[in-house]
């Protein structure tokens, strides 16, 4: 039977003292995901050349710290990236320090703050994409500035910075937009 201390040290949780690596990537990658998704739906849909600017730069960015994530996972702990999805995590309740944050397509752990069905269908798609990204960055800023305090890795902590300081100028210039 399998030592549950083990397992917690292996995984770690933020905030707790333990890494926090293995359980941010498995949690960010669907995170980006959604606003990957989010920005491929702005591409086509989008009236507004910032919007789809800001789109291009999204799917960019989060496609390419997707792929570097998979790549030190599978270098630092010898397998691929498990799938996030409702039911997963510690405990089978999906949280990580006791925060939901999975990418919220619905029903996931962060809730259903990414909804792409009403986004694609919203009549005013410039505005409801900017209803979703800002919170839908909150929760990545929120998620990568917890992992930073116990991460072990420091190319990892210093990408987890990086997100923070992206997302965080994206959601105010989006904030900008939206007050306009």
């Amino acid at each position: 039977m399998p030592d549950h201390d083990e397992d917690i040290e292996r995984v770690g949780r933020p905030g707790m003292g333990l890494p926090s690596d293995q359980p941010f990537i498995v949690m960010m990658i669907p995170h980006h995901d959604g606003a990957i998704a989010m920005a491929d739906l702005a591409l086509s849909r989008a009236r507004r050349p910032e919007i789809k600017a800001l789109a291009k730069r999204i799917q960019a960015s989060q496609t390419k710290e997707n792929a570097q994530m998979r790549a030190w996972y599978q270098q630092w702990f010898g397998q691929s990236v498990p799938t996030w999805g409702p039911g997963a995590g510690w405990g089978g309740q999906g949280r990580m320090g006791g925060m939901g944050m999975g990418m919220g397509m619905g029903g996931g752990p962060m809730g259903s703050s990414t909804n792409l069905i009403a986004l694609s269908q919203a009549p005013d798609f410039d505005r409801a994409f900017i209803e979703q990204m800002i919170p839908h960055h909150q929760m990545g800023v929120m998620m990568a500035s917890m992992a930073q305090i116990n991460a072990q890795h420091p190319e990892l902590r210093k990408l987890e910075h990086a997100m923070v300081r992206v997302q965080s100028e994206e959601i105010e210039q989006m904030e900008q937009w939206y007050r306009k």
